[in-house]
């Protein structure tokens, strides 16, 4: 690896951390940057991408923890059919081949595209007291968003956020802090099972996540004192996935061919 690739690591995760502590999607970047800057096949960048997907979920969780708003006991049914649905997604993540999950990541971030310009937190409400969802509804719904958040983890965390709060009556806070749990729960496990296939490269991986966690922390600190600054990120996290879209479906190429 060139001495200035994880430099673009560090950076490009600065950037993802800010835009997750701020809007969240931070790993449409990145995933874009693993793999088409820091040139690593898409299967070893899913699985690097899951190093700061548990670094991230440790420091959220030990904050909600210090803060007493995680119950996992209240929250154990989603935690079980969640992280079973996770392991199903991890195996589909190391048997399709690397040309198969850039088709599919193209096309997801498309999808997320869409879900950003609907913002469907801004239809959330907030909810109090416990509300006990049906087994029959809660077990397909967690399933798929696990399935989906082993295979790819990019925006799961919005699509568990929407289930938790609009089905199991989550207020924002607790919903958050419990799905910052299970995220790491499960991460941690597919962590492993990557690492165990040899589809981690931890250069890489350190970099992005060291990056990504000073974006965070710095971006925590200082967010709070400029107005709309969650606003103004989720203008330019618009524009990237704009961007990373145009590139994605070949755009770019066909300009630069034309002129």
């Amino acid at each position: 690896m060139e001495w200035w690739i994880p430099i673009i690591g560090f950076l490009g995760g600065m950037v993802a951390g800010v835009m997750n502590t701020l809007a969240g999607f931070g790993s449409i970047i990145t995933l874009s940057i693993l793999m088409e800057l820091m040139g690593l096949p898409a299967n070893v960048a899913n699985g690097t991408n899951r190093l700061n997907t548990v670094f991230a979920g440790i420091t959220a969780t030990a904050t909600f923890i210090k803060n007493d708003k995680l119950d996992i006991f209240r929250g154990r049914w989603y935690l079980i059919f969640t992280s079973l649905g996770a392991f199903i997604g991890v195996y589909l993540a190391l048997i399709v081949s690397n040309e198969q999950f850039k088709i599919i990541f193209k096309f997801l971030i498309v999808v997320l595209f869409l879900i950003l310009l609907l913002n469907p937190k801004k239809l959330l409400k907030e909810y109090a007291g416990e509300y006990n969802l049906r087994l029959y509804i809660l077990i397909p719904v967690f399933l798929l968003i696990g399935i989906y958040g082993g295979f790819i983890q990019m925006g799961m965390g919005v699509f568990f956020i929407v289930a938790i709060a609009l089905l199991g009556r989550y207020n924002l806070v607790e919903g958050n802090a419990l799905k910052a749990f299970i995220v790491l729960a499960y991460s941690i496990i597919a962590l492993v099972i990557f690492w165990w296939n040899g589809l981690v490269d931890i250069k890489a991986g350190i970099a992005i996540t060291v990056g990504q966690m000073l974006g965070a922390w710095l971006t925590a600190r200082f967010a709070s004192k400029y107005k709309n600054a969650n606003i103004w990120a989720y203008r330019v996290l618009l524009i990237i996935v704009i961007f990373v879209i145009l590139y994605y479906f070949g755009i770019f190429a066909l300009l630069a061919k034309l002129f």
